[in-house]
């Protein structure tokens, strides 16, 4: 059996009372990286090796131009986010359990970057592929 781990942008939140009172620059606004439905398919096989190249040219779907997307062909996926889904990433991808009994679905996982301010959160499938 083979895996592939699908990663889709469910929501975007914006807490510009935060942005104003922390950051340096008060009017920040929303996440510039990823769009609502941006979508993402990481591989690791004989071919590619997604993960070790933090999702470089893995995204598959967006309504904006894929040259400004993290994951997109131009740049990985924005650290803050690499370092909150990169295990749940890896497990997928090695057919391991993302989530068993915290979802409703063990190969499914919602997570969401580090950004206070302004997180984007996904969702994060195991697919298995025969």
């Amino acid at each position: 059996m083979k895996y592939q781990v699908k990663l889709t942008v469910i929501d975007k939140k914006l807490y510009p009372e935060l942005q104003q009172q922390y950051c340096a620059d008060p009017r920040a606004g929303a996440c510039p990286c990823y769009n609502v439905g941006d979508e993402f398919i990481f591989r690791r096989d004989d071919e590619r090796d997604d993960f070790w190249h933090m999702g470089l040219d893995t995204l598959v779907k967006t309504t904006a131009d894929p040259d400004t997307v993290a994951g997109g062909p131009k740049m990985p996926h924005c650290s803050e986010l690499w370092d909150a889904i990169s295990r749940y990433i890896y497990a997928g991808l090695q057919g391991g359990s993302i989530m068993n009994g915290w979802m409703r679905e063990e190969n499914v996982m919602i997570a969401c970057c580090s950004d206070g301010t302004r997180p984007v959160i996904f969702k994060i499938e195991r697919m298995d592929i025969e």
